[in-house]
């Protein structure tokens, strides 16, 4: 490849674009505001984003999308990183991925468009092991003539109060399988909100239990691994923009507050780390967008070294600001007033999603020792 990191025209204008989107409307004082309701964001927002196109950056054109690719979604994810923005484009833009690779065209055809105008999506992957591995599954779909009744939980569920398909990752006959589950198929009582501590997000515990779906909602293909790799890309960018905004929160807050009459920040035990904090936002970008460069290469072991090293060196780099950001606000900094928090929270949150910075460490070694 001729370049390394390409950042074309269109995500240059989807960055100014979301970035002013994202200022505009989700300041961190409505974050706050948000926290307390129970969908975590505002149906004008989200109805604003679908105008947008934002929503169908990746459906195909004859879904009634724009056709572009993960590449051109990096930008957007990174903005909403940087103001802690709630909503549901995360999980819907990973579970359009899912059904773009792995569902029937029947599939495709149902859900696809709805999606492309605001259909809300989600992935119900996580169990209650924790295991990052995907394929280790103990939620089981037993076939019972034409259709398949469905056991077991499914945790950490993103935004499954507010969707309208849940694409659940289950044992079918032994072997690993998606089925697309409308969500009026679930009991609502069956679906519990769970308390976690990036409060800007809305989890849920699902139980699948009673619940019956038809065969025909057997995705075509296992796709874990576009599954994988769109959530890590995405997780890692959405990280990036939220490193960048605790830097600004650290840096303003070190040229503010004074200390036996100095500026804090001139002090070199806080100027270092602040320097510190910036190499590994630069470093966090650099992964991110070289990973989105060689996203569609098809060098498909390219890219997951790239994005082990994006998930890894992100993980690590923003829970280390957010945990400095902390400190340097003193006593302040461990109030709930405090902006620092809210950032140290999304970073430990991000950090345990898909694999932390061992885990992906681990993964990267064989692909670029062996």
């Amino acid at each position: 490849m001729d370049s390394l990191i390409e950042f074309s025209e269109e995500q240059s204008m989807l960055l100014d674009t979301a970035t002013d989107f994202c200022n505009s409307r989700s300041p961190l004082d409505k974050v706050r505001t948000l926290i307390s309701t129970e969908k975590g964001f505002e149906i004008d927002e989200w109805n604003a984003m679908v105008e947008l196109g934002w929503l169908g950056i990746t459906i195909p054109e004859q879904n009634g999308g724009l056709g572009l690719s993960m590449a051109d979604v990096v930008p957007i994810v990174e903005a909403m990183g940087r103001q802690l923005m709630g909503s549901p484009f995360l999980t819907t833009t990973l579970a359009s991925q899912a059904l773009i690779h792995g569902g029937t065209q029947v599939q495709q055809n149902e859900w696809l468009p709805k999606i492309a105008t605001g259909t809300i999506a989600t992935l119900a992957l996580q169990e209650e092991d924790g295991d990052w591995d995907l394929h280790n599954l103990s939620a089981i779909g037993s076939i019972n003539n034409d259709s398949i009744e469905l056991t077991g939980k499914k945790t950490f569920v993103l935004d499954a109060a507010v969707a309208e398909l849940l694409i659940v990752s289950i044992s079918l006959q032994g072997m690993p399988a998606l089925v697309c589950v409308p969500v009026d198929a679930i009991p609502a009582k069956q679906i519990q909100r769970e308390t976690v501590i990036d409060e800007t997000r809305r989890c849920y515990e699902v139980n699948l239990e009673g619940v019956s779906v038809p065969r025909s909602a057997v995705m075509a293909n296992t796709c874990f691994d576009v599954i994988q790799r769109a959530s890590l890309l995405l997780l890692s960018a959405e990280m990036a923009g939220g490193l960048a905004s605790t830097l600004n929160t650290i840096v303003e807050y070190l040229n503010t507050r004074k200390q036996f009459d100095r500026l804090i920040g001139s002090y070199q035990a806080l100027k270092h780390p602040a320097a510190d904090i910036l190499l590994g936002l630069e470093a966090v970008r650099s992964h991110v967008y070289h990973a989105a460069t060689i996203y569609d290469s098809g060098d498909k072991a390219a890219i997951e070294a790239a994005l082990h090293m994006a998930k890894a060196t992100a993980s690590e780099q923003f829970a280390f600001a957010g945990d400095r950001a902390v400190q340097f606000h003193g006593g302040f900094g461990f109030t709930y007033d405090c902006n620092a928090q809210l950032f140290l929270r999304r970073a430990l949150w991000s950090q345990y999603q898909f694999g932390d910075e061992k885990y992906h460490r681990q993964a990267l070694a064989p692909l670029l020792l062996d």
